[in-house]
């Protein structure tokens, strides 16, 4: 499909969006990647959804908070996970005045440089997915069995659930806000890999467009993956079960 542009920062439909950035010890790229998000496009905002980190990252957000507007903060007890903070941080958004919400990692993975094309892209789809898998393969510095991993459980993903993205496990995405809205978001249990399957599957199965343009993926330069087998073994059932929610129309 054909790729969305977009002329710049002041390009594409108005409003404001939220970017929101779960962090667990990324006081080495939060700064950075912060900046980056706010420099990149006037109509964005960040979201900091820190799960108590050790490492000082909370305190460095409530830090850069202080000195900018566009910056907020949420603080949780503990290692909650990546889903519980996404959860928390779109109902943060929905309770505010945001045309768009978005997804991002805190690690440096992902290209603020993108933003302004994924809001542009939201003239055709509802969800506009960051893909890794569109144009071939466009990931930096990962193994090769990390790389295999993720490329075939998005084969998988997509053979299971019939949801026709070539990356739906991106954690790069931009949520129109009436998706969220519609999406009973109490109802999401899923977290890492998984989570990303079933907020694409939600969205698709309550009638909004999921879209996807590419992207190109580099692996953190600081601090260490958050992935893990348990999440690998939750969405390998996980698919299979918002399928058989889905047939029993209790999605």
């Amino acid at each position: 499909m054909a790729e969305p542009t977009a002329a710049g920062p002041a390009a594409g439909p108005a409003g404001r969006g939220l970017v929101i950035l779960p962090t667990y010890n990324e006081i080495e790229s939060l700064e950075r990647v912060v900046r980056g998000v706010l420099d990149r496009d006037g109509r964005l905002s960040v979201l900091v959804v820190d799960d108590g980190s050790p490492d000082g990252t909370g305190d460095l957000a409530d830090r850069l908070a202080g000195e900018n507007d566009g910056i907020h903060v949420l603080h949780r007890e503990g290692k909650q996970g990546l889903g519980s903070a996404y959860i928390a941080g779109f109902r943060w958004a929905l309770e505010r005045d945001y045309a768009w919400v978005f997804e991002m990692d805190a690690d440096g993975s992902h290209d603020a440089d993108r933003l302004p094309d994924m809001i542009e892209a939201t003239r055709t789809y509802d969800v506009v997915v960051g893909s890794r898998y569109l144009r071939g393969v466009n990931v930096i510095n990962w193994p090769m069995s990390r790389l295999l991993l993720s490329y075939y459980a998005n084969r998988y993903a997509r053979c299971v659930t019939g949801l026709r993205l070539a990356d739906s496990t991106s954690g790069f995405k931009c949520f129109k806000r009436e998706v969220l809205a519609a999406i009973d978001l109490t109802a999401v249990g899923s977290t890492g890999y998984a989570f990303q399957i079933e907020m694409n599957f939600r969205a698709w199965k309550k009638g909004f467009a999921v879209g996807e343009i590419p992207i190109v993926f580099v692996d953190r330069e600081a601090g260490q993956s958050k992935m893990s087998g348990a999440i690998v073994r939750e969405a390998v059932w996980r698919v299979w079960a918002l399928r058989l929610r889905s047939l029993l129309g209790r999605l």
